[in-house]
C-alpha cells in the first residue's frame, strides 16, 4: 500500500493525515458517522487519490507494463513503486526531511490509537520497528513491503518477484511518475481547499 504518498498529500491537517491514512482498513461508506468530520475528509480524499490515479493515463502505462506477469496485481505493485520513487525524490517534493515526516506520522497515528481500527493498531508496531516509510527510499524496502503483501494474498502473485521489474525498468517508471505525481499534487490541493471539513 502506497501509504507514504497518502500522508504526504493530506497536507498540513494531522487529522485528515490520520484519516487518509486508515481509508484502506475502513470499510463502508458510513465513516462520516463514525469518525469526526477532518478524519472523515481524509478517508474520502484517499478514496478521490484512488479514483484519480487509476484513471490517469501516465499510470495506465506503468501497469501495462507489469499487467502479462502481474495481472490485476500491477496496480497494487505500481502503487508501491510510487511510494519508492516519491522516497527517492523526496527532497523535490518537501522541505522536512522524509526521516522526520515518517516520525511526525508515526506520531499523530499513534496519538489516536482509540479510534484507529484493529488492523492498523496491530499493523503500527512492525511499521515504526521497520521503518517502512523511511526504508521505501532503498530497492530492498520495496521488496520486503512487495514480499509480505505477497504472503498476505490468498492467490498466487509474484509479488515478491516484482523489486526485479522496477530495477529492469526503474528509468520508465522514473519517468512515469514524474508526469504524474504533480497532476496529483494539484488535484489534492483543490481538492482539499473546496471541500471543507463539516
Amino acid at each position: 500500500m502506497n501509504f507514504l504518498a497518502h500522508l504526504y498529500l493530506s497536507g498540513s491537517d494531522p487529522k485528515i493525515k490520520l484519516g487518509n491514512f486508515i481509508a484502506d482498513f475502513v470499510k463502508g461508506g458510513n465513516f462520516a458517522s463514525r469518525f469526526e468530520p477532518a478524519i472523515a475528509k481524509g478517508i474520502e480524499l484517499h478514496r478521490e487519490i484512488d479514483h484519480f490515479t487509476d484513471h490517469h493515463l501516465v499510470v495506465q502505462e506503468s501497469k501495462n507494463r507489469l499487467r502479462p506477469k502481474y495481472r490485476h496485481y500491477s496496480g497494487v505493485i505500481v502503487d508501491v513503486f510510487y511510494d519508492h520513487l516519491l522516497a527517492v525524490n523526496w527532497e523535490k517534493y518537501s522541505s522536512e526531511s522524509l526521516t522526520d515526516f515518517a516520525a511526525n506520522s508515526y506520531q499523530i497515528v499513534l496519538q489516536h490509537d482509540t479510534i484507529i481500527p484493529d488492523e492498523v493498531r496491530g499493523m503500527m508496531p512492525y511499521m515504526i520497528k521497520g521503518n517502512w516509510l523511511v526504508n521505501y527510499a532503498t530497492i530492498e524496502g520495496i521488496h520486503r513491503s512487495l514480499s509480505g503483501m505477497a504472503r498476505r494474498t490468498p492467490y498466487e502473485s509474484k509479488m515478491d518477484e516484482a523489486s526485479i521489474d522496477l530495477r529492469e525498468n526503474l528509468t520508465a517508471f522514473e519517468s512515469e511518475f514524474s508526469q504524474f505525481f504533480p497532476d496529483l499534487q494539484r488535484f489534492c490541493e483543490e481538492w482539499i481547499q473546496t471541500h471543507p471539513s463539516n
